[in-house]
């Protein structure tokens, strides 16, 4: 290989390290707690699904534990086949990075798109992470209607926690 093909590889590995250094560099990502259990996840689903009635939209919700494993799955008539699996993948997402998936969907439009190198990267918000104590217990994902709606669900879900 010659010395400027080297060169070449060496930048490209160092300016893709900083990038990833970057996204992931920020505020300290928050413990991990005891995971959630099957009462608060059936909670958290309710109220995803009132908010979801009461604006007439279908979706799933999946809650995974801090792991990503599946603890309750909900889905709603008539809500798209895809939406099941997305969900599940935007709560494993949100669970495992210990951050919204709106957070990779924000660094892809900011012109990021090796984050998407990373294993599990969900890049539609719908994934959002539970807290109790400021430890992460799960996460809650949801998919059906627009990202920005899932994540409304989600949130609105969380709340009645």
């Amino acid at each position: 290989m010659s010395p400027l093909k080297r060169i070449t590889q060496a930048l490209c590995i160092t300016l893709f390290a900083l990038f990833a250094v970057q996204v992931f560099a920020q505020e300290q990502r928050p413990g991990y707690g005891p995971s959630i259990n099957i009462t608060a996840a059936k909670k958290i689903a309710a109220g995803v699904v009132a908010e979801c009635q009461g604006n007439k939209w279908n979706v799933a919700v999946a809650i995974v534990d801090t792991h990503g494993s599946l603890v309750y799955f909900e889905r709603m008539e008539d809500t798209q086949t895809a939406s099941m699996k997305i969900a599940i993948m935007k709560a494993r997402a949100a669970a495992t990075y210990r951050r919204t998936t709106r957070v990779f969907a924000d660094v892809i439009a900011k012109g990021g798109p090796a984050i998407m190198t990373l294993p599990g990267v969900v890049a539609s918000p719908g994934g959002v992470p539970i807290f109790v104590g400021g430890k992460i217990i799960g996460a809650v994902g949801v998919s059906g209607v627009t990202g920005d709606q899932d994540e409304q669900c989600a949130k609105a879900g969380i709340g009645k926690m």
